[in-house]
């Protein structure tokens, strides 16, 4: 017996309607997206004027779909190959609801086709790459995939300026935070993304990563990599005021919700291979005030970020 795709049904109805009938659908899905894989992200797009939340979480969809491609699939490269044919097609099938929300953004704010080829290649690093020997190696990963969401966020939300290099900045130490989180998740994969040179330099070994050993040695090996990230929000923080005002007190809370990660690791004692270190919702919302006083100082032309936000 033959099985049909789950969404057959679902693309032989979508084929009936017109695109502006499917849009809503497909960026409902985005939104669904987003709201599962993300809590954080998604309370600052609610802080988005709608169309630009819209746009934004066709483009956390896009990204995170992608990178599920590579993470869940039993057939990752085939899957991304053909992912990415779909998205060269001018107008994606519809029952690529993702696609057809993403190529709607790009149609709207016009965002280059070439950073979202920059992404894929940069989820598709993880296809043939499980090691860093160098943070300068690893630096174009992070850039590739997070870096350049921000490229392309930027461009949603609107900019004046030299906006770039503190984008690119910021989407560094978003991505160095979610590689701190997950090195146990990562390591379940046979993925170890923290730089091998630094591993040695501080006395683990990669067994110790992928076996989940704790020690000193990882958790002065994990200060060392704290302190890094932090350095990369202190200097993409200033880029923050360079956004279209509407669109600045959201990035500011998706920066500091998820620089809040940063103590809650070291409060599980650098315990990141049997705990995920997460900031609850509660205190999400508590943070609120405190990211508007700090956006507000920056506007008056104060760049210091001091120290983690804590709960």
């Amino acid at each position: 017996m033959t099985t049909r795709p789950i969404f057959s049904d679902v693309a032989e109805t979508l084929h009936s309607y017109h695109l502006p009938v499917v849009l809503p659908a497909a960026y409902a899905e985005c939104r669904r997206i987003t709201r599962n894989a993300s809590k954080s992200f998604a309370l600052a797009t609610q802080l988005l004027p709608e169309p630009k939340r819209r746009a934004m979480e066709a483009l956390y969809a896009f990204s995170r779909t992608s990178d599920d491609l590579v993470d869940e699939h039993s057939d990752p490269a085939a899957a991304l190959h053909q992912w990415i044919a779909q998205l060269h097609h001018m107008v994606p099938a519809p029952d690529v609801l993702v696609l057809l929300a993403w190529t709607d953004a790009c149609r709207c704010y016009e965002l280059p086709t070439a950073l979202a080829d920059e992404l894929i290649s940069g989820v598709g690093m993880d296809l043939s790459i499980s090691r860093y020997e160098t943070f300068e190696d690893l630096w174009l990963y992070c850039y590739r995939v997070a870096s350049v969401v921000g490229l392309l966020a930027m461009r949603i939300i609107g900019f004046e300026g030299d906006a770039e290099p503190f984008a690119i900045k910021l989407g560094i130490a978003l991505q160095l935070t979610n590689i701190l989180r997950d090195v146990g998740e990562d390591a379940a994969r046979g993925r170890i993304y923290l730089p091998l040179e630094e591993l040695a330099h501080f006395g683990v070994s990669e067994a110790e990563i992928l076996h989940g050993r704790m020690s000193e040695r990882f958790r002065r090996l994990m200060r060392f990599q704290i302190a890094r990230a932090e350095q990369w929000y202190r200097a993409g923080w200033p880029g923050v005021t360079m956004l279209h005002a509407d669109g600045q007190f959201a990035v500011a809370t998706a920066a500091l919700i998820y620089r809040a990660i940063l103590p809650r690791i070291v409060a599980l004692d650098y315990n990141v291979f049997t705990q995920r270190a997460f900031v609850p919702l509660h205190e999400k919302l508590l943070l609120l005030p405190r990211i508007r006083y700090r956006l507000a100082q920056l506007r008056a032309g104060n760049t210091a970020l001091g120290d983690c936000l804590r709960p």
